[in-house]
């Protein structure tokens, strides 16, 4: 019998729905209970449609400089992602190269984090 692992997100609105907390756990993961997050990503591939599906979400306390660094880290791991799943290392490169072009315009490395 193979396996089921579980993932749950929680999400605290505010009376206009904006998130206030987004709380996550996971079966597999290294730690117990809820971890509290600042924003979250969540791509699903469709089969039947052949669409990409998001749910993209970040509490209103997540700063402009907290969302530059995530999105750098979500371009390197998508890089990474995609290699793996793919061994075109030649895409890899150029979506990392995107990844620090858009850091340094951004100046990501010099945010006070």
């Amino acid at each position: 019998m193979n396996k089921i692992s579980e993932i749950k997100i929680l999400i605290e609105l505010d009376p206009n729905r904006i998130p206030q907390k987004i709380l996550w756990k996971a079966d597999d993961a290294d730690f117990n209970g809820l971890k509290e997050s600042k924003s979250m990503m969540l791509s699903l591939w469709d089969k039947q449609e052949l669409v990409t599906m998001g749910i993209d979400l970040w509490t209103k306390d997540m700063t402009i400089e907290e969302m530059n660094v995530h999105f750098h880290q979500i371009l390197v791991k998508m890089a990474e992602s995609y290699s793996r799943a793919t061994h075109n290392t030649d895409i890899e490169f150029m979506i990392k190269k995107f990844a620090a072009d858009f850091a340094e315009r951004l100046n990501v490395f010099n945010s006070n984090r």
